[in-house]
Parts: structure tokens; sequence; C-alpha cells
């Protein structure tokens, strides 16, 4: 009887036990578990700092991408030491924040990484995030919307950095001033997701129920909120082309990429030539705009 193949690795001075190395994770590109650990490495600075100092759900997938899958949030036991985990709400939620938990948990193929969109302790949003999602599958009209709200937050004096989900949608990330609230938010989300959706009915909607969608691309400025996730910059998805949750340029985004042309075995090459585009445009001014939406003040 064949017995499984074990291994260490050693990583800041803490020894991570890996089971399976060889075990397909992604069986059409052939990345296995070890290859898998090596390209969370090669992603480790930038998936790092995305999630550091946060509430972190993880989804796990012990057979592979095509397997059956769990969502994770209270903390796996035997936790090692080296894991720094966090209560909330009764929940102990794993903070990752160095390298040694990242491969351990990549161990526990985990592939997918949600950070909360506040800080550990916190109750304000580290940054806002407007998520077009698509009513199926394929949608080659993703780029051209995320184009046109890019333009409508531009015409509002407000600079943005897009990134796909490395599923099928698109989330633009606006880097903000810290004591903005969740409310606030939501509050100029909604402003700009009517904009669009009035001047181009036949591309996006608000309709919350994906049945009464149609084809149309939904602009969620409602899941930007506390006690909710989105995927976090540079997570590995558990999608056939092994796609990663990659910022892009607004000039990448107008000519049209697919989100599974960035992905886990290309990844690093862009990461060496662009570093992290996230760093590109600094916190946002947004008081005076909700001061115009508050105050029922024309913006136009």
């Amino acid at each position: 009887m064949a017995t499984a193949r074990q291994g260490s690795i050693y990583v800041e001075g803490e020894e991570i036990r890996v089971s399976n190395p060889d075990k397909l994770l992604w069986p059409e590109l052939g990345i296995t578990k070890s290859l898998y650990l090596e390209k969370l490495a090669e992603l480790s600075p930038y998936l790092l700092k995305a999630c550091r100092n946060r509430l972190l759900t993880t989804i796990r997938y012990p057979g592979g991408v095509h397997g059956k899958h769990f969502y994770q949030k209270n903390a796996p036991q035997p936790l090692p030491s080296f894991v720094r985990t966090v209560i909330h709400e009764e929940i102990n939620y794993i903070v990752l924040d160095q390298l040694a938990t990242l491969l351990w948990l990549g161990n526990l193929a985990c592939i997918e990484f949600h950070p909360s969109l506040h800080y550990v302790g916190e109750s304000l949003p580290c940054e806002w995030m407007m998520d077009l999602d698509p009513s199926v599958e394929e949608e080659p009209r993703i780029m051209e919307a995320a184009d046109i709200v890019g333009e409508a937050l531009a015409s509002l004096g407000i600079d943005s950095i897009p990134k796909t989900s490395g599923a099928t949608g698109l989330q633009i990330i606006v880097p903000i001033h810290y004591g903005i609230t969740f409310d606030d938010l939501r509050t100029i989300g909604l402003f700009v997701a009517r904009f669009v959706t009035e001047k181009y009915p036949g591309l996006f909607t608000i309709e919350r129920l994906k049945k009464d969608r149609g084809d149309k691309i939904y602009v969620d400025y409602l899941q930007h909120y506390n006690g909710k996730t989105l995927a976090a910059p540079y997570t590995p998805r558990a999608r056939v082309a092994a796609s990663v949750s990659t910022p892009l340029t607004w000039e990448e985004v107008r000519q049209g990429p697919r989100p599974a042309d960035y992905n886990l075995l290309n990844i690093g090459q862009r990461l060496k030539e662009r570093g992290d585009l996230l760093e590109a445009i600094p916190p946002q001014p947004l008081d005076l705009i909700l001061q115009h939406l508050k105050g029922k003040r024309p913006l136009y």
C-alpha cells in the first residue's frame, strides 16, 4: 500500500509540515501543492500587505479546485504557535501577517483569501471598493464597464485603481483617508451607481436580485461594508486558469484583457516588471463630495 509523501519547509525560523506535495490542485495546468506553495511565496510581499492586520476568511479546496470546498473563518486546530488569531464576534479569526502563516494555510489547500474591509479592532474602512459583478459567466463588456465607472469617478476628482477579481468580475479601489465611514462610502457609491446606470441602462443595473438583472453588470456598492469581504488583491482564485486577482492600469483596462490573463504561472514576472500598482495613487479626498451629497446639492 502506497503511503502519502510528506516533508517540511523552514521559513523565518518556523517549520511548516507539507502533506501530499504532489497533490494536483489545478490539474489542467499541472499545479501541484508544492508548486502552489512556491507561487504563494512569490506573491507573499503583495498578498500579505493586502491582508495584514485584518480578519481572514479563506476558502479551502482539499481535493483541488474541482473538488468540494468550504469557507473557513474559525482558525482550524491544531494551530501552530506562530499563527496569530483574534476573537471577533465569537469567531477566532486568523490574521495573515507573515509568510509562515501563508504557507501553512497553503498546505491546508486554502486557495482564496478574503480579508475584512477594516483592520483588527477597528470599525472604519481601510479603503473603498466598488464591485462590478457580471450576470453571465463570460462577460466581454466587463472592461468597458470598468472604464466607464473609472471615468465617472475621475469626473468627481477621484483617482482609482481597477483590479480583476480573478473570477468574472472586477473591483475598483479608491485609497481613502482614515475617518471615512462605510455609510459615507455607500452614499458616494450609490450616487456613482445610479449615474452610470441611468447613462448606460443597457449595460449596468443596481438590481440586487440576480434573477432580475438579465445580462447586465451589477454595480455593487453594498458589498463594501463592515462584516463583509471581497477577494484580496493578489489572491489566487479557484478557477481553471489559476487566475490571480490583479491590479491593472487604466490603459490596460482599455485594451480589454481577460481576468484569466493574470494567473499563478505569470504573475511573478508581472510583479517584477510592474510592482504594486496599489501604491500608484495617494488617499483621495472625499469630504467635499460627501458635503454635496448630504446637502443634496448637485455635483454636475
